[in-house]
């Protein structure tokens, strides 16, 4: 399988990485020689200055600064192929729409989370019934992160989560309300509940580059039960149901962004589609969009 690359930064490198260990073919359009010769040395097949030196490819992957992600993928649209972008897609829903308009069969985006074990077994609880109905999802994104400068917390992080709550619950709720703190350009933190009228499912996420303490987790609180991913890394989630003992559910411990790159991989080779689509990710630049504007961060 043979994929164009369109960049090759710090996350770039990992995906670049993943896409060799699944045995693909990865041609890489950088901005500068440095880049290049460092794909090169990764194991690229080729590496050029632009899309223009780029070969005849099955699929692309764009993993570019966001302020970026619109050009490049309207420069590819005309190439008739699938194209995996690093979320979020962009970050003005006007820009989506015309991705939608113009290549929403063709465009996913490179939600990570919705393929983590530990939030595939939440989902799975949460839409069986085994903690009730669901009342609430709260995730939780803490730490000293390093924010890129084209953009903020909202756009770095949040997406994350706003993805996690869409997979465990099938869709995404209507904003509530968002708060913001911004102590300094690189030191943001940001609230934000969600909810369909007052009887529905409460999202609530908390995302901060300002924290002094790392914490990466998700709970799911239904009405005869509860269950949460503790950690990023753990190899478990921790279920407790009324009258019960807390209980460990071993989960698997693949990286999600290995899981989702072969799921783009298989759908070229004929098979399904990945999972955040384009109106998936135009769903996410919405509530995103809403939250930045009602946190004050715009």
């Amino acid at each position: 399988m043979k994929i164009g690359q369109i960049g090759n930064g710090g996350w770039g490198k990992l995906i670049l990485r993943d896409l060799l260990a699944l045995g693909a073919e990865v041609h890489v359009a950088a901005t500068s020689q440095a880049t290049c010769d460092r794909s090169i040395a990764a194991g690229a097949t080729s590496a050029c200055i632009g899309l223009d030196g780029l070969p005849e490819v099955d699929g692309y992957v764009v993993v570019t600064p966001i302020t970026r992600h619109f050009e490049v993928i309207k420069a590819l649209i005309p190439s008739g192929k699938p194209i995996f972008c690093e979320k979020p897609v962009t970050a003005d829903p006007a820009e989506m729409e015309v991705i939608l308009k113009q290549a929403g069969e063709r465009v996913f985006s490179m939600d990570k989370w919705r393929y983590h074990p530990g939030i595939l077994k939440l989902a799975e609880l949460a839409r069986s019934g085994a903690l009730g109905e669901v009342v609430a999802v709260s995730t939780y994104r803490l730490g000293l992160a390093k924010t890129p400068p084209d953009t903020n917390v909202v756009w770095h992080l949040a997406p994350h989560d706003l993805s996690i709550a869409l997979e465990i619950l099938g869709d995404l709720p209507m904003l509530k309300s968002a708060n913001g703190i911004r102590a300094s350009r690189k030191m943001e933190s940001l609230s934000a509940v969600l909810q369909t009228g007052g009887e529905g499912v409460q999202v609530t996420l908390d995302v901060s580059s300002a924290h002094p303490v790392v914490r990466r987790s998700v709970i799911v609180i239904g009405t005869t039960g509860t269950a949460g991913l503790a950690a990023s890394y753990d190899d478990h989630i921790t279920v407790k149901r009324q009258g019960a003992d807390a209980e460990k559910i071993p989960i698997g411990t693949e990286m999600p962004l290995l899981a989702e790159l072969r799921a783009f991989l298989s759908h070229l080779d004929g098979g399904p589609a990945p999972k955040s689509s384009a109106r998936d990710a135009g769903l996410i630049v919405r509530r995103l969009s809403e939250i930045q504007s009602m946190a004050g961060f715009s």
